[in-house]
């Protein structure tokens, strides 16, 4: 550990928080565009389903045990007492439209807490607290307006013809493939279908974008540390004649596997090289160490059970803006996160007929 990661932490005052004019109007463009996605999907399924990570490819059930003795800096919020938890986790990749697993893309891990207790982020319903993480370290947008440019492009995608999609994604993975062999890793090109077709039980998962950690500042990991799930990191599913490989690939493993996974903090010491408003930056763990704060554990599963995939599927949401003031999203990325989350889940609601809630 070099000398910069025992500075002491950031505190958090809002002053950290850059807020810019033409946010709210950028707001209402993702939301005009997320609608393109959503009406398109709507149309062709005969049923609304989320803007984005729309396919799940497993609903996990387990437990979160907070560490005891953890120092003050790490004692915030919903880890600032030990205990246990339960969670449901859902499996996805990104896009709004439900595709053939050939076509290879980041994945998603979702996290629900429940029973939580503390101040509530404002409009934040019930005892829970969301973590939405996916495999990858950065966002790939600096701020909400470029991430707009982006979602137009994946917007007009929607609905395509799957056989060129899959075409492009053997063809970026062959891009990807090679920048990964000079050290370059593009996120833009992942998002696009570029991404490696890995097993999720294997991979490391981040919140990309910085959080209110209490009194300080901070990102989020998960990283498997079961002897099943790491023999699984960086395994490559076989797709062939199965639209739905990872699906069931991930369901045999589960019914065998005892999942654990540590959940980390990523403290940030200086806001110069960990800053809240640019979340395309990597903070160097050099300088700000992830450190375990909980472990989620899981005992071998049916993941794709029907009722739990339909009570989380159908009735659920998640959102980073679901939780306790104290886990406070930050920066323009999760500014405009607020409303485009809690837009795509109205949508839902009001054409399946189907309120979305807050578990009791």
């Amino acid at each position: 550990m070099s000398a910069i990661a025992l500075d002491t932490p950031v505190r958090y005052t809002p002053a950290v928080e850059e807020v810019q004019p033409d946010e709210a109007a950028t707001i209402a463009q993702l939301n005009e565009t997320f609608d393109v996605v959503l009406d398109t999907t709507a149309r062709d399924y005969g049923h609304a389903v989320r803007a984005v990570h729309a396919k799940a490819h497993a609903i996990i059930e387990g437990t979160l045990t907070i560490d005891a003795d953890l120092p003050p800096e790490l004692a915030q919020g919903l880890f600032s007492s030990p205990g246990e938890h339960k969670v449901l986790m859902r499996i996805s990749t990104n896009p709004g439209d439900i595709l053939d697993d050939a076509i290879s893309l980041p994945r998603g891990m979702a996290i629900k807490v429940f029973d939580v207790d503390g101040e509530r982020l404002p409009g934040a319903e019930g005892r829970t607290q969301d973590f939405i993480m996916v495999n990858g370290n950065v966002f790939q947008a600096k701020s909400a307006d470029k991430f707009l440019g982006n979602l137009k492009l994946l917007a007009s995608t929607t609905d395509k013809a799957e056989g060129g999609k899959k075409v492009l994604s053997a063809a970026l993975r062959g891009v990807t493939s090679a920048l990964g062999a000079v050290g370059v890793e593009s996120a833009t090109l992942n998002t696009l279908g570029g991404a490696p077709n890995v097993d999720p039980l294997g991979e490391t998962y981040y919140s990309a974008t910085p959080f209110r950690y209490g009194d300080h500042i901070a990102k989020f990991s998960l990283v498997p540390v079961a002897p099943g799930l790491k023999e699984r990191t960086g395994a490559i599913i076989d797709t062939a004649g199965d639209r739905d490989a990872i699906r069931h690939t991930v369901r045999d493993e589960l019914r065998s596997i005892a999942g654990e996974w540590e959940f980390r903090v990523q403290l940030a010491r200086d806001l110069e090289r960990q800053p809240v408003e640019d979340a395309t930056v990597e903070w160097d763990e050099e300088e700000a160490p992830f450190i375990r704060v909980a472990t989620i554990r899981a005992a071998p599963q049916d993941s794709w059970d029907d009722a739990r995939v339909g009570e989380v599927n159908e009735h659920l949401r998640f959102s980073i803006w679901t939780g306790l003031a104290a886990h406070q999203p930050l920066g323009n990325i999760n500014r405009a996160r607020r409303d485009t989350y809690r837009h795509s889940a109205d949508y839902r609601a009001r054409v399946n007929g189907c309120p979305i809630h807050e578990p009791a």
